[in-house]
């Protein structure tokens, strides 16, 4: 009973409530996992991971043409520029040797009309236009609006592909757009290039550089290949034609052709609309868009992180638990690295993460909850009866504690107060004095007892029980009992003139003197009551001849009379022989012993 009590009892709690916290910290984090801000999160430790050191196509398969700032110098017009310009640029490209052309721009109003069919002339097989798909929300409803170019462009041989992409909730473009005729699928389709097989389902793009990356040239450049570029230079090349301006040009009233990407993390900066077209064309052809995972893997990795932190929380030691969480976050994170790295699959690392940390933080702080509450049932148990320093000691290590019954040897200690009564009968009529009285001589007394080691067993009267060797092991607890009623006897004197000074006025009070009786031998220690009280004591014929021996020492008119075990146990001491007594109960008598003069 005694152990449940005080070791088993936090073990059972402790093991009780493992599984609701990990339960619990696992299913807050999974919940969380729906929200807003922790889908960003997701995405930005995607924006991170998926930009060390990626993995890159062996050549790029697209060639940029920039309507920039310095083409809207050279060309000296705004936009939209004549069609016929666009016209001219294609004849250009063909000259050039270039393999496949694709427009990042809608032409789906009529212009003027010579213009419109100038463009509709330059068409052929080898060009893909824009198209736009977008949803128009509005009150009663939402409505899927395509947007193509115009008919007589299709006529004339070009292909339509929709170019429209979709960003995250937080503004930043990390998924592959999955249209079937999507503007990048259908360039591919015209150049005869087989798509990597994919997986089913979102998938992400792997963007392989900040904005710059891909080779671009400018449009008026492309308007004259033999003046501004290498011989060759567009021979075979695939080509996408789009803006990569600074600046609000009023791109068909939409603004600037630029996105956030995984890469604008780092480097603060937008990619232009055709670059990012570019990384669609080349994530499709080399196929190393990213998968996701589906939503049951997420959660499934949630628990195992929740689970994970009660494994982590065993060890002891602060600096130990700290380090194995580091090395748990890092393998997390990392091994999301290296899925994404090798696999091409997209685990997020944030919410195990979370739950990790979360449980690990549940954990302890459960633990330190229970840490202090055990501390105050130590102290309720033992402050009254054991040194501080003791107690502090059992607190910080429960395992010293041996509480449950059990037998071993102890060396216990009996003192009376002699002259008591002529006290008592003097402070009659003050009790609250009587009081204060008794506890003047009974604390310093317990402080000898408690500062050499000693229990403190009860309180009898003007009588205190002692014991030494439990619950803490004291290996010299029959020197140290003997030390502490040397002590006792030596205070006497100075409690004697405490006492006079509380004493009534005129009463005549004879000087008070101390009985002390100690013996050593074998006890049952360990909590001893009822189910809902109990004291820590101990019981046996050890404990009865030490009573007894304190109740002889007035009949023996000395102060101390010690047991023969007593002295046998501590050589070190002087003592004499005082005289065999008969002990009530047993047939032989029972050699007792004082400290000699010289000892």
């Amino acid at each position: 009973m005694a152990k449940q009590w005080i070791t088993e009892s936090f073990a059972t709690r402790h093991r009780l409530s493992a599984a609701m916290l990990v339960a619990g910290v696992a299913l807050l984090i999974g919940l969380l996992s729906l929200t807003t801000v922790m889908r960003d999160l997701d995405g930005r430790s995607f924006d991170y991971l998926s930009t060390i050191a990626p993995v890159l196509p062996d050549q790029p398969g697209v060639t940029l043409i920039a309507i920039d700032e310095p083409s809207m110098a050279a060309i000296g017009q705004q936009w939209p520029w004549p069609r016929s310009q666009h016209a001219e640029l294609i004849r250009q490209l063909r000259k050039a040797g270039t393999k496949a052309i694709a427009f990042d721009i809608v032409f789906a109003e009529p212009t003027d009309p010579e213009q419109d069919q100038a463009l509709a002339d330059a068409m052929g097989r080898d060009i893909v236009l824009a198209a736009d798909e977008s949803l128009i929300e509005r009150p009663y409803g939402s409505t899927l609006v395509r947007t193509e170019p115009l008919a007589k462009l299709v006529e004339g041989g070009a292909r339509s592909g929709v170019a429209s992409l979709s960003m995250d909730g937080d503004g930043v473009l990390r998924n592959m757009p999955r249209y079937p005729d999507g503007l990048m699928v259908t360039l591919l389709e015209t150049t005869g290039t087989k798509a990597a097989r994919e997986g089913k389902g979102l998938r992400r793009i792997q963007h392989f550089g900040p904005a710059g990356s891909y080779p671009t040239i400018s449009y008026y450049q492309a308007l004259d290949p033999t003046g501004y570029l290498p011989p060759d230079y567009l021979k075979d090349q695939i080509v996408v034609i789009g803006f990569a301006l600074q600046a609000n040009a009023d791109v068909a009233a939409g603004g600037i052709d630029a996105f956030e990407t995984a890469y604008t993390l780092r480097s603060r900066q937008l990619t232009p609309g055709i670059e990012v077209q570019a990384t669609i064309f080349d994530n499709l052809r080399t196929g190393l868009s990213i998968g996701t995972s589906p939503g049951w893997l997420s959660l499934l990795l949630v628990a195992l992180a929740a689970a994970l932190a009660l494994l982590l929380s065993r060890p002891k030691s602060p600096v130990k638990k700290a380090l194995l969480l580091v090395a748990a976050l890092l393998a997390i994170v990392g091994g999301c690295w290296l899925m994404l790295q090798y696999g091409r699959f997209w685990i997020g690392p944030v919410a195990p993460s979370a739950a990790l940390v979360l449980g690990d933080v549940a954990i302890a702080t459960r633990d330190f909850a229970g840490e202090q509450r055990r501390r105050r049932e130590v102290q309720n148990a033992f402050g009254q009866y054991l040194a501080p320093e003791m107690v502090q000691k059992i607190a910080d290590d429960p395992s010293l504690l041996n509480l449950g019954g059990e037998s071993r040897e102890l060396t216990i200690l009996f003192s009376d107060i002699r002259g008591f009564t002529s006290i008592s009968e003097a402070m009659q009529d003050d009790p609250q004095g009587l009081t204060r009285m008794i506890n003047a001589i009974l604390t310093p007394l317990s402080n000898i007892i408690l500062q050499h080691g000693g229990t403190i067993d009860k309180y009898m009267g003007d009588c205190v029980m002692a014991f030494w060797n439990a619950p803490l092991d004291d290996p010299d607890h029959a020197l140290h009992a003997l030390e502490a009623a040397r002590e006792m006897l030596a205070a006497m004197e100075q409690i004697n003139r405490d006492i006079q000074k509380m004493l009534p006025a005129g009463a005549n009070v004879p000087v008070i003197r101390m009985g002390i009786g100690i013996n050593t031998g074998t006890c049952v220690v360990g909590n001893m009551g009822s189910d809902r009280r109990f004291d820590y004591s101990v019981l046996g014929d050890a404990v009865n001849l030490a009573s007894r021996l304190e109740g002889q020492c007035k009949e023996q008119a000395v102060d101390i009379l010690v047991g023969q075990t007593t002295v046998a146990a501590v050589p070190s001491l002087s003592f004499r022989k005082v005289a065999d007594i008969q002990v009530k109960g047993r047939s032989a008598t029972e050699p007792t012993y004082t400290f000699s003069e010289d000892g």
